[in-house]
């Protein structure tokens, strides 16, 4: 039998559609096999573990076989309770696999300590955002008699006048002292008599 004929032949036809039978149940097997081995169609959805404390979080992961890793605390958030999770990765509602890792951050247990800027001399527009930069707070504002209209002369908290340097807690509400503007005219007086004063003082 030639090749032409063989080619077009009934048995040659059986074998090729034998083979294309063979491929198919082939594929078929891998792609079980794959979607087995990946565990694919079988995701976890991550719950919100926010505000839970590393305990509660455990226990949650713990029923849906997932892991996780604590990775540092971040700085007290007062909305959040202490030593609660404040953020995680991959976030909530997130699909993944069997034994993924949950990765968290922990709220501190408290506001940690800043060292006050030295704001005097620096206009009221300057030192406002410079308390925003460092965590703290504008508290109550103030005005006493100086020439230099919002600049600040004294720094407070909680009715205690502030150094540049001391240390305060973040989130704390800083009451400003500014100048209103205006020039005290009877401590002029008062200046101008001194130093009238002093030469006769000085003839004695």
């Amino acid at each position: 039998m030639s090749f032409k004929q063989y080619v077009t032949s009934r048995t040659f036809f059986l074998q090729l559609l034998a083979a294309f039978a063979i491929l198919f149940v082939l594929g078929y097997l891998f792609m079980h096999w794959l979607t087995f081995t990946t565990d694919h169609g079988n995701e976890i959805t991550v719950p919100d573990l926010r505000k839970l404390t590393v305990e509660k979080a455990e226990e949650k992961l713990d029923e849906l076989d997932l892991d996780y890793v604590v990775l540092d605390s971040v700085d007290f958030v007062a909305d959040y309770p202490k030593h609660s999770v404040v953020t995680q990765d991959p976030v909530p509602g997130a699909k993944v696999k069997e034994d993924r890792k949950i990765y968290l951050k922990i709220n501190s247990s408290g506001f940690t300590q800043v060292r006050m800027p030295d704001l005097v001399e620096k206009t009221y527009r300057q030192a406002v955002p410079t308390l925003k930069a460092l965590g703290l707070e504008e508290g109550k504002i103030t005005y006493k008699p100086y020439l230099g209209k919002d600049m600040v002369l004294e720094m407070r908290f909680n009715g205690k006048k502030l150094k540049a340097g001391e240390k305060v807690w973040k989130s704390s509400k800083i009451d400003l002292v500014l100048g209103d503007g205006k020039v005290v005219f009877e401590e002029a007086e008062d200046t101008t008599a001194t130093k009238t004063e002093t030469p006769e003082n000085g003839g004695e």
